[in-house]
């Protein structure tokens, strides 16, 4: 599978923005997740999304202002951020994985087998 985000860009704090992900195969069996890297700091989990579209996880940060949803038929997957805050301000990664998890391993990295090149938001103050 290979991934591909894009939708980033420069908005102002408070505005929305909508990043997509493309998969070349097909998604319908994996786990699909979002994770940022901004300058200097590790690369953290943001939201997943289980297959079939079952349960979907949001890292405390992000709770309540995005949303993910994903199109299986289309190979892809939507995140929807709103009120976005400078915080928000970095490179967002999709990535998929064999599996949801028992506990929190899909807000781990490694969980993930497959990754896209990543998009770069950019949040004014």
């Amino acid at each position: 599978v290979q991934l591909q985000a894009s939708g980033g860009g420069l908005v102002q704090a408070g505005d929305s923005l909508r990043l997509s992900c493309t998969a070349s195969g097909r998604t319908f069996s994996y786990t699909l997740g979002w994770f940022r890297q901004a300058p200097e700091k590790e690369r953290e989990f943001v939201a997943a999304i289980s297959r079939s579209v079952v349960i979907r996880d949001f890292a405390d940060s992000v709770k309540g202002r995005f949303t993910l949803s994903r199109d299986d038929a289309k190979n892809t997957m939507t995140l929807q951020m709103n009120s976005l805050r400078p915080e928000d301000t970095a490179v967002y990664y999709c990535a998929a994985a064999g599996g949801w998890g028992r506990g929190l391993e899909r807000r781990r990295t490694d969980w993930y087998d497959y990754w896209g090149q990543g998009t770069q938001v950019t949040v004014s103050s």
